[in-house]
């Protein structure tokens, strides 16, 4: 089983990386790939994505669930932007930040167990993108 084309494009989002799947990668740790060199292998991220065992692949598609479900509560949250109280209700004006602190932090997990540095547009803690 492999990453769907939709999948690998989320993949590379989340990680704060453009669409173009040459990206090269300094990856430490790669023991096991024949293509390893001394000290330090230069991938594109697209072959890392491509090439994952079927039980890491099985974790990155949980993360981008996980992450597919964030972004969304990011979005919906700033329907309630215009409301700051409604009878006993009031907003929590932190809300966004807060969602988007959590969505970071969990691509930059990703990243992390990627072994993969962030990606440009991974770099800033206020960054959320969106297809």
């Amino acid at each position: 089983m492999a990453l769907t084309d939709a999948q690998l494009a989320d993949a590379r989002r989340y990680m704060g990386y453009g669409i173009d799947s040459t990206t090269t990668l300094p990856i430490s740790g790669f023991t096991d790939r024949a293509y390893l060199q001394v000290g330090m292998v230069t991938m594109s991220l697209n072959q890392l994505l491509t090439t994952l065992t079927p039980s890491a692949e099985s974790l990155v598609i949980s993360f981008l669930a996980i992450l597919n479900g964030l972004e969304t509560a990011i979005t919906d949250a700033g329907t309630n932007l215009g409301t700051s109280q409604a009878a006993v209700w009031t907003r929590n004006s932190n809300e966004v930040a807060d969602r988007t602190a959590l969505f970071n932090q969990k691509r930059r997990s990703l990243c992390q167990f990627l072994e993969v540095p962030y990606g440009p547009g991974l770099r800033s803690n206020n960054t959320v993108l969106r297809a």
